[in-house]
């Protein structure tokens, strides 16, 4: 059976999740429906009825299928239960450890596990965690980079890692077109997971000025300046923006010399992209 076959949907192209306010049941409804994977994403904080709402909206916006994405280190337990009750198609998983029991309690409710991996490690765990499929990401992936290695020497890697074996490797990071596409199969890939390249978009939640600069913008830096703040050593590519130029010489791992006065907490709920301004002052993935 081809990876198609094995995830369910049409052609080899995810949409990679872009927070819960971007990748919105809207986004992940109109990926679907046009015959590829779409993800919504699991919060960062346990929020169960509001992940349950988020899958049972991208449900009457589609019949196809879809997927949610959950970040391992942040609370996720109450989160994945929703996930495992709903039966979405597909469980991407980020950053942290895809165990053969998380694998196990998804396969039970008939869902299919895919972890996003960033080294030849992190695929041997994959593998050895009974996963459907991995998701590969270099370094020239936008956001929070788990990927250590460049895109044309890590895929070739997994792709031979993976042998003959039915998991398919997703190719992450950096692509935008069909020609990231053609290269992506060319070094073994089956498909291509994009995110930049879905933010962008007429569905994105994302507001129009941020997609304005994505256009506008050529330069992007590879940093962990802003890993210090809820994803701690978290390096992450983020456009050029004046806040950034303004920030990226600070130092780059947080000390009790630099760490923030007050800290930081999370409200259980997110303030819609519509409403965020000056994207000036703000970083920018």
């Amino acid at each position: 059976m081809g990876w198609r076959g094995i995830l369910g949907f049409e052609y080899g192209i995810v949409q990679a999740p872009l927070g819960p306010d971007i990748s919105a049941p809207p986004l992940v409804a109109a990926v679907a429906n046009a015959g590829a994977l779409g993800l919504l994403r699991a919060p960062d904080w346990e929020s169960p009825d509001y992940l349950r709402e988020l899958i049972k909206t991208t449900r009457t916006l589609t019949d196809k299928p879809f997927g949610v994405g959950v970040v391992l280190a942040f609370p996720f337990e109450e989160n994945l239960n929703v996930i495992l009750e709903e039966k979405v198609a597909v469980l991407q998983v980020y950053w942290g450890d895809c165990t053969r029991e998380l694998v196990n309690k998804a396969h039970s409710a008939g869902i299919k596990v895919v972890p996003q991996v960033g080294n030849i490690e992190g695929a041997k765990q994959a593998i050895e965690a009974g996963a459907d499929g991995i998701i590969v990401q270099g370094l020239e992936a936008g956001g929070h980079v788990i990927g250590q290695d460049g895109l044309i020497t890590l895929v070739p890697r997994v792709v031979d890692l993976v042998g003959d074996r039915e998991i398919p490797v997703i190719a992450a990071g950096g692509i935008v077109d069909a020609r990231g596409y053609v290269a992506a199969l060319a070094l073994g890939a089956q498909g291509v997971c994009l995110g930049t390249r879905f933010l962008a978009t007429e569905e994105s939640n994302a507001h129009p000025t941020y997609k304005r600069k994505l256009l506008e913008l050529d330069e992007t830096a590879y940093t962990d300046v802003f890993g210090r703040a809820r994803w701690p050593g978290a390096p992450q590519r983020v456009l050029q923006t004046p806040f950034y130029k303004e920030w990226r010489s600070l130092p780059p791992h947080e000390s009790e010399a630099n760490k923030p006065v007050i800290g930081h907490s999370t409200i259980n709920g997110v303030v819609p992209s519509q409403t965020r301004q000056l994207l000036e002052i703000l970083r920018a993935w």
